[in-house]
């Protein structure tokens, strides 16, 4: 570890994994995630509705290296940078090579951030972050570097590319826009089945099933449309709620008996009182989608 104020600090791998552990489940999402539900089109993957999971992660908490690296009071920031890198086709980019990093408030980073070095149980997969990544609970999943390579502690705002000029949005404060480091995920419910596009059974029992999660906070209802948000009912909760995991809902739904097209969405509201908004906010760019996310399907 080393940093603008602290002196170099290294530990290897097996000495890290000597050190305390703990396992905990933490939801991941992309911040891209939903992508292809944008009108118009924007740039990036054309994610639809898979690009974010829940897992076990099993690891050292940052706060521990940061005890020993002795981080003194005028640190501000915790920068994570990873091994993957390489050159980027954007004239807005620094010219040559450059590593992925990202930074976290040092309060962000002693709280509950995780060296995690298995995923359920077992070693990291290499498309996972082999050997070591980062587990930052509640943000997006791009703060959760892979293939972490090195620790920087520093008093100074980090404003390295992957930090300003991607994975950022406008941000708008007495009337000005200002760019904005993404951070918290956004709240959200998203249904798994029936798929997009789906064919069921007219005049039947369908279980219509999905997840929810939130950031600093738990989730504690899911609402139903199947009339494209006309009307809504409460799903059931299946599971037990976790502080930065993902919670699974169901509704027993009794489709129409004429065939024609149908328009589910979920809706999820969480313990700070917050609840999906039914609108897209542009200056979110191709960033943080959790507006109300229309499920069309073709009852037969």
């Amino acid at each position: 570890m080393e940093g603008e104020v602290e002196k170099p600090f290294a530990i290897n791998y097996e000495e890290l994994l000597e050190l305390e552990s703990l396992t905990t489940p933490v939801t991941l999402e992309c911040a891209g995630n939903n992508r292809n539900f944008l009108e118009p089109k924007v740039k990036g993957v054309q994610w639809g509705l898979g690009a974010v999971g829940t897992a076990e992660w099993t690891g050292v908490p940052l706060s521990i290296l940061l005890d020993r690296a002795l981080a003194r009071p005028e640190a501000r920031e915790v920068i994570l940078e990873g091994a993957d890198g390489g050159m980027l086709e954007d004239p807005k980019s620094p010219a040559g090579e450059l590593k992925f990093a990202r930074s976290l408030p040092l309060s962000k980073a002693r709280a509950d951030v995780l060296l995690a070095y298995k995923m359920n149980g077992v070693d990291l997969p290499p498309q996972h972050g082999f050997p070591l990544r980062a587990i930052v609970p509640g943000w997006y999943a791009m703060a959760s570097t892979k293939w972490l390579e090195r620790i920087i502690v520093t008093n100074k705002p980090f404003t390295g590319y992957y930090q300003t000029m991607d994975y950022a949005y406008w941000a708008r404060r007495g009337g000005v826009a200002e760019l904005t480091p993404l951070a918290e995920m956004q709240i959200k419910a998203e249904i798994a089945r029936p798929a997009k596009d789906e064919i069921v059974f007219a005049n039947s029992n369908m279980r219509v099933h999905g997840a929810a999660w939130t950031s600093d906070g738990e989730i504690t209802k899911v609402e139903l449309s199947t009339d494209g948000g006309a009307s809504w009912k409460e799903a059931n909760l299946i599971d037990k709620a976790m502080p930065n995991a993902w919670r699974l809902w169901e509704f027993q739904w009794r489709t129409p008996s004429k065939p024609g097209n149908q328009t589910l969405v979920a809706r999820a509201s969480d313990s700070r009182g917050r609840t999906q908004p039914t609108e897209r906010d542009p200056d979110r760019g191709t960033y943080m989608i959790n507006h109300l996310l229309p499920i069309e399907v073709e009852t037969r």
